[in-house]
């Protein structure tokens, strides 16, 4: 079974302009791109057969090549990471069994998540498309509260049936509970993972329909697959002892500076 990770990048983000190139410093004091750290992610997992950056903005490209990066230019047009992936399988010529979106956003990846999706997606003959979602510790959901408190997008979270089958993704925080947990409780929320796993078809299919309202309202590019009644397989993911955190915002770099110390992640 072949597998393609597309790492999808874009330099002029809305509300982080050139964040591919922000520098993050790991447990060394060694500062390494965004993009670079998202490419040594995808590099971590097991039986993929290729990487490749896809973006549109000539910096990150040379940014990428520098650090012996494969890169696909792709059009400006695209609307999202999705549609970003879809192009570049088109300019690889097909020829893979999966196509995995890791966004360049979240260099906190662990490898088995990519891993353990894309065995979730092969074992469900009914799912076009599977997303990881982790259960969030307290420590976890207080911060995602923090984030909207204060007027700041963050992470985003997910809701599933009992068939893990998608039914809604949400930048608030969703289910409510209405309740305060300590830093190390389990919690009822789960993070949605900016990572998904396409069947070739559903992921050249996506690109020729409208976005509707709701991917329009959320911002969130998966709710297009919803709103189209695709399969979207929830994959359950585990953190052993990981914390995982996505760079959406300026004050991000901080936490994951000092996650990838407590990593000891160079």
């Amino acid at each position: 079974m072949g597998v393609l990770v597309v790492i999808p990048a874009r330099y002029a983000s809305t509300r982080y302009p050139g964040k591919p190139l922000v520098e993050l410093r790991g447990a060394t004091g060694v500062s390494k791109s965004l993009i670079q750290r998202s490419w040594e992610a995808a590099m971590d997992v097991a039986g993929v057969d290729r990487v490749v950056v896809a973006t549109d903005d000539y910096r990150i490209k040379h940014a990428a090549e520098a650090f012996g990066g494969e890169v696909v230019m792709t059009s400006q047009d695209c609307q999202n990471g999705t549609e970003r992936c879809a192009e570049a399988l088109d300019t690889l010529g097909g020829a893979y069994d999966v196509v995995v979106n890791l966004q360049g956003d979240a260099p906190l990846t662990p490898a088995w998540f990519i891993e353990d999706l894309v065995a979730g997606l092969s074992a469900d003959p009914v799912a076009e498309v599977a997303t990881p979602v982790l259960r969030c510790d307290g420590y976890a959901l207080n911060g995602l509260l923090e984030d909207r408190r204060h007027g700041r997008v963050g992470g985003t979270t997910a809701v599933f049936g009992a068939d893990h089958n998608a039914l809604f993704f949400s930048k608030e925080v969703i289910p409510f509970t209405g309740k305060t947990y300590a830093d190390n409780d389990e919690t009822p929320v789960f993070h949605h993972v900016g990572v998904y796993a396409y069947r070739p078809s559903a992921l050249a299919a996506y690109p020729r329909w409208a976005s509707g309202p709701l991917e329009h309202l959320e911002g969130l590019e998966q709710l297009r697959f919803l709103e189209r009644g695709a399969h979207m397989l929830c994959v359950e993911v585990e953190a052993r002892g990981r914390q995982f955190w996505e760079l959406n915002n300026p004050e991000d770099v901080p936490k994951i500076e000092a996650m990838l110390a407590q990593m000891k992640q160079p």
